[in-house]
């Protein structure tokens, strides 16, 4: 009576899941392509761990090279401290021995020329 056939009705169903299997298989494609960021970017998260870790080690060795210097700095700062204070001395010293022999010559200039 009514039957318009199955031939509609089944192309219906098969445009269905031809549709649905393009839909699976793009949403697969997505999936694997995904799948290949996370694995680049994980790779990528690896190298720029592995990079920073390499930075930190030659910090480290940085700050352990200026703190040397440093405490090179403080013991050379001590050392001239010392030298200046050590010149300072003679100066005192040197100044003293000529202000005696100033002292001895003119002592020597008035015995032999006002004592006689």
């Amino acid at each position: 009576m009514a039957y318009t056939g199955g031939y509609d009705w089944d192309e219906h169903n098969r445009q269905t899941a031809l549709r649905g299997n393009q839909i699976l298989e793009r949403t697969s494609q997505s999936v694997v392509n995904s799948q290949q960021i996370a694995i680049e970017t994980e790779q990528v998260g690896t190298g720029v761990m592995n990079e920073l870790s390499e930075q930190r080690e030659s910090l480290l060795r940085s700050r352990n090279r200026l703190q040397n210097m440093d405490e090179g700095l403080s013991k050379s700062q001590r050392i001239i401290r010392a030298m200046g204070r050590h010149v300072f001395y003679n100066k005192i010293i040197l100044i003293l021995i000529i202000l005696l022999e100033i002292g001895i010559l003119g002592g020597l200039v008035y015995l032999k020329f006002f004592r006689k």
